[in-house]
């Protein structure tokens, strides 16, 4: 039916109105939905003169309940919610009524005002709070609660907030996030504008959480062309950034100048210059060996060329522990704390104490930590300092707790000093040690073993602890299987799996897996006796539903397990139905739902809640916590814009601004799970995972678990993994420098040893 006034049908009229770009304004009301991977927003927007809320959509970032936005978009009409505004571009401005200043206070935009003294001061002020907290901030010693203490900290944090909104508005015009605003805004101070136009690349090296995209996409809306030298040379090194986040710890240069100008979409041409431009900047490192030429981001060709070089050093420095007697040390060894070592740990016992350097390596079940517990008795014994370190923290806990010694992380061994950003241990002060003993040795990268190895004095001895089976570190390199490849390192591999290991089916199907044989998956949950089970489901969505389940009902009642303390979800892929954020989603609303009184904070299309268990997704050196860390929630402070979390037996404050580092843990990759062992382990296992579907994924997912675990999802998919041992090869040139390196030490390595040990 057409409208008699202006001859057009409905349809026509809100066509023409989705067809017209108009302007919006108000406050945000409620934020309906945000994805966490798109930030694709659905909320509702209070505009004066508008009876209800109005419902907006599109991508706006950081979105704060209270905030004022002056949106430009269109009108459209979806058939099932109704009328919408799409947003194609916005900017947030400061509210100018009563119930937007109340919001916009207490959602924690300026440290020292949460909801209460937000609700005090605008009974106090009115209309006129902003304008009194900007030009007479004398005047909020008349709120009640509000001393000189709190009113300069709101006074500095209104100041600060004014001049970020500057950066804000000129950063979110080209897409980045008032997260970011104030990270970029604390890094270059009132200089951040100018900065960001002279070289909007900086962001990409400089912000910890923005990249290559975000910056390239700010370059070229400030005008700087697509061919731009500063361009192609930002292009390689981000590309080279990135595949260094796929393990390798360099990248062949023709390869490496493929990716960048997919990536960069320029003429391959412009790319040889930017290559040397970096290289001359000392930015990068390029080598030429024999197979051609390879480029290395300057602190990855630092470690593995030092690394190298101080592992021969330690090689061929004398031996200095006492001699042993290893015929009457054994026996005794054994009769003091109850072992009883097999042929293959009393050789490991006495190379520990024959080798300068002596990695132990095998699978579950095969006595790694009965050789340590040995060794550790016998260095006890005779009065030598010995200090005990792994890559996490709950490794170095679990080491302490079967070792009776006390243990640290590797960080805290080598003191990581945030204030000077290095390790104040190093080759210049050494740790004042005989002996050091890493366990999990697989989990350590090239720069971590770089810096360790600087550390570790060259007259004392190194003992590495691994399982070179399991997937290897996140960081770059795989140094641990570099170094067993190396001849001239002295390596003892364990075979041998204990009786009472054997009878474990976790055990026992990790070694299947890992020979490449199918596991038993035989047993049922009605068995209680077995620590293994496997529940078929083809369905992704019914696969997540009875993940959900397990964690939340079965396994509670049968096991007596909590749920939030001692059961894992394990997953090989993060993105998908049944990846660690769709899991994460769903668990949390089956284990710690919103309650009254129980204090939740969105952030970046993230709810965290009081009680979350959560991830550290990066190394923090000034936190003191470090890539893959557990923690859970303590408390969310509004008011201070700080959430406390609980890693183990300390608390450690975030900003909101740094939230970005925080992930939900209910359920966590596979290789975030590295040197972390779980009472029970939920693993699902599904062809949707194909990309992810490896054996040494497979094996190392199986080894998490210390008391029970449970696949999930189809046998197809199991088979796949089994099978799939083609695991892709990183670039290194470690097992070639440690060759050529040690060649020097052969002499040293074959000549005879010493006649007192052994």
């Amino acid at each position: 039916m057409r409208d008699a006034r202006t001859g057009r049908t409905e349809g026509e009229r809100l066509q023409l109105r989705a067809d017209s770009y108009t302007s919006l304004e108000g406050s945000v009301a409620r934020i309906t939905y945000v994805s966490e991977e798109t930030q694709y927003v659905v909320a509702r927007l209070d505009v004066p003169g508008k009876p209800d809320p109005v419902t907006i959509v599109g991508t706006v970032l950081s979105l704060t309940p209270g905030e004022t936005l002056r949106l430009h978009g269109r009108w459209s009409h979806h058939p099932k919610y109704g009328e919408q505004f799409r947003v194609e571009r916005y900017e947030s401005v400061v509210p100018a009524t009563i119930t937007g200043i109340r919001k916009y206070l207490g959602s924690g935009m300026i440290k020292g005002i949460g909801p209460v003294f937000a609700g005090r001061l605008v009974e106090a002020f009115g209309e006129d709070t902003l304008k009194v907290i900007e030009g007479t901030p004398g005047r909020l010693a008349e709120v009640e609660g509000i001393g000189p203490i709190r009113q300069q900290r709101i006074v500095s944090a209104w100041a600060e907030q004014r001049e970020i909104r500057e950066v804000m508005l000129f950063l979110q015009g080209h897409g980045v996030s008032p997260a970011y605003a104030v990270k970029i805004f604390k890094a270059y101070g009132q200089a951040a504008i100018a900065t960001v136009r002279e070289n909007p690349y900086r962001l990409a090296r400089d912000i910890r959480g923005i990249g290559f995209k975000t910056a390239d996409r700010i370059a070229r809306e400030l005008g700087v062309p697509a061919d731009s030298p500063l361009r192609a040379a930002a292009g390689i090194l981000h590309t080279l950034n990135e595949l260094t986040d796929e393990g390798h710890v360099y990248v062949p240069a023709d390869e490496l100048l493929r990716a960048a100008e997919k990536r960069l979409e320029i003429p391959a041409a412009l790319l040889p210059d930017a290559l040397s431009a970096l290289d001359a900047d000392e930015a990068i490192v390029v080598e030429r060996p024999a197979a051609g030429r390879v480029v290395y981001l300057k602190p990855l060709h630092v470690s593995e060329t030092q690394l190298a070089r101080r592992l021969a050093d330690l090689l061929r420095a004398p031996r200095t522990l006492p001699p042993v007697d290893m015929a009457h040390a054994l026996p005794w060894v054994e009769g003091r704390t109850g072992l009883a070592l097999t042929d293959e740990q009393r050789q490991a016992v006495r190379l520990a104490f024959q080798e300068k350097i002596l990695i132990v390596t095998g699978g579950p079940g095969t006595g790694k930590t009965t050789i340590l517990q040995a060794v550790i008795r016998l260095l006890e014994a005779k009065k030598v300092r010995v200090h005990l370190a792994s890559p996490t923290g709950r490794a170095a806990k679990r080491l302490a707790e079967v070792t009776g010694h006390d243990a640290c992380t590797l960080h805290r061994l080598l003191e990581w000093n945030p204030r000077e950003g290095g390790f104040q241990r190093n080759a210049r002060n050494p740790l004042e040690t005989d002996v050091v003993v890493v366990d999990e040795v697989s989990m350590v990268d090239i720069l971590l073993a770089h810096h360790l190895t600087q550390a570790v004095p060259l007259a004392a001895t190194l003992l590495l602890v691994g399982d070179a089976d399991q997937l290897p570190s996140v960081g770059p390199g795989t140094v641990l299987q570099d170094l067993l490849a190396v001849p001239g390192i002295p390596a003892v591999r364990l075979t041998t799996i204990f009786r009472q290991a054997a009878q474990s089916r976790i055990v026992s199907n990790a070694h299947r897996v890992n020979r490449g044989e199918f596991p038993d998956l035989s047993a049922t949950p009605a068995d209680a006796r077995q620590d293994f089970f496997f529940l078929a489901e083809d369905d992704p969505l019914r696969l997540r539903d009875l993940i959900v389940g397990l964690a939340q009902r079965r396994l509670p009642a049968k096991y007596g397990l909590d749920p939030l303390a001692e059961i894992q979800v394990l997953t090989p892929m993060h993105r998908g139905p049944i990846g660690a954020g769709q899991l994460n989603a769903a668990l949390q609303a089956a284990l710690n739902p919103p309650r009254n009184g129980t204090a939740e904070l969105l952030r970046g299309g993230r709810i965290f809640r009081v009680g979350d268990r959560v991830l550290q997704q990066r190394n923090n050196y000034d936190k003191g916590v470090y890539n893959g860390d557990l923690g859970r929630i303590a408390a969310i402070d509004p008011s201070e814009q700080s959430v406390a979390v609980r890693f183990d037996d300390r608390e450690v404050p975030y900003d909101f601004s740094d939230l970005d580092e925080l992930t939900l843990a209910y359920a966590v990759t596979v290789h975030k799970s590295q040197g972390s062992e779980y009472p029970a382990v939920i693993l699902p296992l599904h062809t949707t995972h194909y990309p992810m579907l490896q054996r040494n994924l497979l094996y190392t997912a199986i080894t998490r678990a210390k008391r029970l675990l449970v696949l999930v999802g189809t046998r197809k998919a199991v088979a796949i993994a089994t099978k799939n041992d083609a695991t892709r090869r990183r670039y290194s040139q470690l097992r070639e420098r440690l060759a050529a390196c040690s060649a020097e030490a052969q002499a040293v390595l074959d000549s005879p040893r010493d006649p007192g040990i052994g």
